[in-house]
């Protein structure tokens, strides 16, 4: 069973989930740890999907989070906007005045972010 859900093992450990626990028992995975933000436990579950389909009956995953103020936490990468972020965590565009309203202490305006500013995406 690890075997088959080997690209989830190795997802979680790319996003250095913390507690990380493996067991088998009676043909069932069973994995639990603690994601440090909302996006990532999401990240987490799609990728159970994608390998076990929509509602998968050998794996148990207990996912917990760290930080539950925020979805997530993102550093600008060169070249983005806030509309390309948004639709990112989103998939909407428009939700950029959502992010923007929880970055206004280190935002100006919302058609100006900068390479390594690390923004707070909001629960929605």
């Amino acid at each position: 069973m690890k075997a088959k859900y080997q690209a989830v093992l190795d997802l979680g450990e790319s996003l250095n989930i913390q507690n990380g626990d493996v067991k088998e028992e009676a043909g069932v995975l069973k994995v639990s740890g603690t994601a440090n933000t909302a996006y990532e436990k999401n990240l987490i579950w799609d990728k159970i999907k994608e390998v076990g389909g929509e509602n998968p009956s050998d794996i148990v995953a207990d996912i917990k989070v760290a930080d539950e103020s925020v979805f997530h936490r993102h550093t600008v990468k060169s070249g983005e906007t806030l509309g390309k972020i948004a639709v990112q965590y989103y998939g909407k565009a428009a939700k950029y005045k959502e992010i923007y309203e929880a970055n206004t202490d280190i935002l100006k305006s919302p058609d100006v972010i900068h390479p390594d500013q690390e923004l707070i995406i909001p629960n929605l």
